[in-house]
């Protein structure tokens, strides 16, 4: 299974937030670490934000901090909710979804459909175990620790 973009730049940021300490960086600068387009890394910061994974602070002195729920997250939640299934939605497109294909003509009676489901929710189901915190432990964690800019001072 392929993610979403967007699905990993989110945990690469929780994660990069996770080892952050007490320093605060800015969207710019976790965007610049992660070597991710701003635009596209302040997208995530907002999906992340309005989900209660992050807190962000406008101003002098502000910056991007993991909250406890970021934190403790489980990283199968974070995936359904930036694949989108936690909106129930399918590996494949089988009624062709308005994009110019037509619908499946097995549709009616496949078992394509259901196997990849349930194949979909097996690989979520082996992600819900892990929590954001538990992602940043070595050798990950270190290697965070490495990325020019993390964990020094943000200047003011």
């Amino acid at each position: 299974m392929r993610l979403l973009r967007s699905t990993d730049l989110a945990l690469r940021v929780l994660m990069r937030l996770a080892v952050a300490g007490d320093s605060s960086p800015t969207t710019r600068e976790v965007a610049a670490d992660m070597d991710v387009p701003y635009t596209h890394a302040a997208k995530v910061v907002a999906e992340l934000q309005h989900r209660g994974l992050l807190a962000a602070r406008r101003g002098r002195g502000g910056g991007l901090s993991v909250t406890e729920a970021g934190r403790t997250a489980s990283v199968g939640r974070v995936v359904r909710a930036f694949e989108g299934a936690d909106g129930g939605s399918d590996v494949v497109d089988c009624e062709g979804g308005g994009t110019g294909t037509p619908p499946c003509p097995l549709r009616s009676d496949c078992l394509l459909r259901g196997a990849l489901r349930r194949a979909q929710e097996a690989f979520y189901a082996s992600l819900d175990p892990l929590t954001v915190q538990d992602m940043i432990g070595s050798p990950t964690g270190p290697l965070l620790l490495g990325l020019p800019g993390v964990g020094a001072p943000s200047p003011t």
